[in-house]
């Protein structure tokens, strides 16, 4: 077998990996995809000359990618004005199988991904790689540019940031889904006290609208606020609604015969919605995976 031969092999092997990897350091299914195919062209650059560990290497180059994208992205965002939240990933829900049921455990949330977005690109990168799929220190300090005792102080630095955020949604789905429907149900009525019973007192609403008009609020914070917007919003809004798996929790996409018009991430702790996560940006919603669990 040649080498190009074999790269390509190795290279689609670790393909699901690789994807899973760009999307939870971008935040984006499509940015990910642009990632690996930065990143198949650097492998066919270097070569496979003295490699070990085929899969370990890959993920350098993908981090290496990465984080070169996140520096880049982070330049752009200094001047947006709203929200800029994470492309979700949706499964339409008819039906609770137990590989749905699974896939909750196996995703990363909406609440997670945007704690990860307030991340230094360099801190962001060196969580993903070692909390998420255990890639050594020394491993990452070259992709970060860093020693690794620096690369450790990063992770360290992120994981705290992490942990002192609500990201983690109740595991209970069904129950994640009962609340979802009652605030779904509540929104189509505009009724202000069903509303406040199913948001958690502290609820944060992010919504991104793009770069053009701001379609709704950038961020609320509070029940009653929350409860407010979509009570106003609800009745026309949630006509379009119907439930779905938004990074494999509970949440509702809104559809139109045109298409996707809106993804709602959902997390639902204690019973209660502690954040809503509106994504309205009309240029990202093409991008938007239904039905790709992998990630």
């Amino acid at each position: 077998m040649s080498d190009l031969s074999w790269l390509t092999e190795e290279f689609e092997r670790h393909r699901p990996q690789l994807r899973a990897v760009a999307y939870r350091m971008l935040g984006s299914v499509t940015e990910a995809d642009d990632a690996l195919q930065d990143a198949w062209i650097r492998v066919n650059r270097t070569g496979s000359n003295d490699i070990n560990n085929v899969g370990g290497w890959l993920t350098t180059i993908v981090g290496r990618v990465c984080i070169d994208m996140l520096r880049s992205r982070q330049a752009r965002h200094e001047s947006l004005i709203g929200t800029w939240l994470p492309e979700p990933v949706v499964t339409v829900d008819d039906g609770l199988g137990p590989e749905q049921a699974t896939l909750l455990a196996d995703s990363v949330g909406m609440a997670l991904l945007v704690v990860l977005e307030s991340l230094d690109p360099a801190e962001r990168v060196a969580f993903v790689l070692h909390d998420m799929f255990a890639v050594p220190y020394d491993e990452i300090a070259p992709i970060v540019g860093r020693s690794s005792a620096a690369a450790r102080q990063l992770a360290s630095r992120a994981r705290r940031r992490v942990q002192g955020t609500a990201t983690v949604p109740d595991a209970d789905l069904p129950k994640q889904r009962r609340v979802v429907d009652a605030f779904l149900a509540a929104a189509r009525a505009g009724d202000f006290d069903e509303l406040i019973k199913v948001l958690d007192p502290e609820v944060v609403f992010r919504v991104d609208s793009g770069p053009g008009k701001q379609l709704a609020p950038a961020l609320l914070t509070g029940a009653v606020d929350v409860a407010h917007q979509a009570a106003a919003a609800g009745p026309r809004f949630a006509t379009l609604c119907e439930p779905c798996l938004v990074n494999g929790a509970a949440g509702i996409i809104a559809r139109t015969a045109h298409g996707v018009i809106a993804v709602v991430g959902m997390t639902v702790i204690n019973g209660k919605i502690a954040e809503i996560d509106l994504m309205l940006d009309p240029a990202r919603l093409p991008g938007v995976v239904i039905d790709e669990p992998g990630l």
